[in-house]
């Protein structure tokens, strides 16, 4: 790792960790986040948890596993770029998408009217709900037992109400104050790589079609590049020449107008990082870019009737399992059944299953003839 940049995320500055913990040997503190990150039950869980399709529809589409570590590889590159702590950029990106409900966003909705008469439900809050009390893995506290500044940058938003409820880690919200450059990279290194590998998936789908995408003017842009520089490409070949070609202008683009934001603004340390502007962030041609490819997604593959099917069957799912468990917790496994907040550990129990765990315990319980 290059020499930080002072107003970078280091051991130093951190704000350390809620528990006293033993200082590591031969790793940083925030390498050993990641790792701990990495072996929790919740980050195996990605593996089988969706993107936009769901689990069981092809071996080869994004998961929230292949998502988060597509996520670390652009923050990384963006965080060494800056002199930035690439270890806590890395911890941030694996840890961003552990709360996710199955079934992806529309998952995450029904989940959360579920939740609405208990407190709601949001799967940024989630994730630190997990690092912080539900992982079990160390015998002196609950949770990862992570520094500050990674379990700052799991929380990409929150509301006023909640942020009340996270004492020093809800108060940016409250102040209008800015997390760390590392926290603010790992956000639009999620946009990019979910905006561009949703490209890929929904190509490969067949539900988007390069035609249709041809009126996107970053990817018709680029796709024109790949074709003059390859005479006769098509196909595969065609997709995945416009789509790293697109991923390649967007990082480039956040780390020279990230780095000429910080040149204006002259941050000395950390605190002015804090108490200053968001400086992480796209030109104005290249904001807008993404915003035509987030409306073309949204209306072409999101809103696509067979997306739109298995939406509404995951959302069913997801409400009758909620409603079955909170009439009688006694159908749920005993670490979930509680004295207080029975509501909040149903949906910590259906938040952590797995797309194909969910339509199983789905079949278990309505389904005759299963057990």
């Amino acid at each position: 790792m290059s020499e930080l940049a002072p107003y970078a995320v280091t051991a130093a500055n951190s704000r350390g960790r809620a528990h006293p913990d033993e200082v590591p040997t031969h790793r940083s503190e925030f390498q050993r986040d990641r790792d701990r990150i990495v072996h929790s039950t919740a980050f195996r869980r990605l593996e089988y948890k969706t993107q936009v399709f769901v689990n069981h529809e092809g071996d080869l589409f994004r998961t929230r596993l292949t998502h988060s570590i597509e996520v670390a590889q652009i923050a990384r590159s963006v965080a060494r770029a800056l002199h930035l702590n690439e270890d806590l950029v890395e911890a941030i990106s694996l840890a961003h998408d552990l709360g996710h409900t199955p079934f992806g966003h529309a998952g995450q909705d029904a989940l959360n009217a579920c939740m609405r008469a208990h407190g709601g439900f949001e799967h940024n809050l989630q994730s630190l709900r997990i690092v912080d009390l539900l992982e079990e893995r160390y015998a002196a506290f609950n949770g990862l037992n992570l520094c500050f500044e990674t379990r700052e940058g799991i929380i990409k938003h929150c509301s006023l109400e909640n942020a009340r409820q996270l004492g020093e880690l809800g108060e940016r919200f409250l102040t209008r104050t800015q997390p760390s450059l590392e926290a603010q990279i790992c956000n639009f290194a999620d946009e990019i790589a979910y905006n561009n590998h949703d490209v890929d998936d929904g190509l490969r789908s067949g539900l988007i079609t390069l035609e249709q995408l041809g009126e996107v003017r970053l990817f018709a842009c680029y796709a024109a590049i790949a074709r003059e520089t390859y005479a006769g490409i098509s196909g595969r070949r065609l997709v995945h020449e416009t789509i790293r070609r697109m991923i390649n202008v967007l990082v480039c683009d956040l780390i020279e107008t990230t780095a000429g934001n910080i040149a204006r603004c002259r941050p000395k340390e950390l605190a002015d990082i804090r108490r200053g502007e968001a400086l992480v962030g796209f030109s104005d041609d290249l904001r807008e870019a993404q915003r035509e490819m987030k409306r073309f997604l949204h209306t072409h593959l999101y809103q696509n009737f067979q997306v739109l099917r298995m939406t509404s069957k995951a959302q069913r799912i997801i409400s009758e399992l909620f409603a079955a468990f909170l009439n009688d917790p006694r159908l749920l496994p005993p670490d979930y059944q509680a004295d207080d907040d029975q509501a909040r550990r149903v949906a910590d129990y259906v938040a952590g299953m797995t797309d194909r765990y969910a339509m199983k315990e789905h079949r278990r319980l309505f389904a005759v003839g299963e057990i």
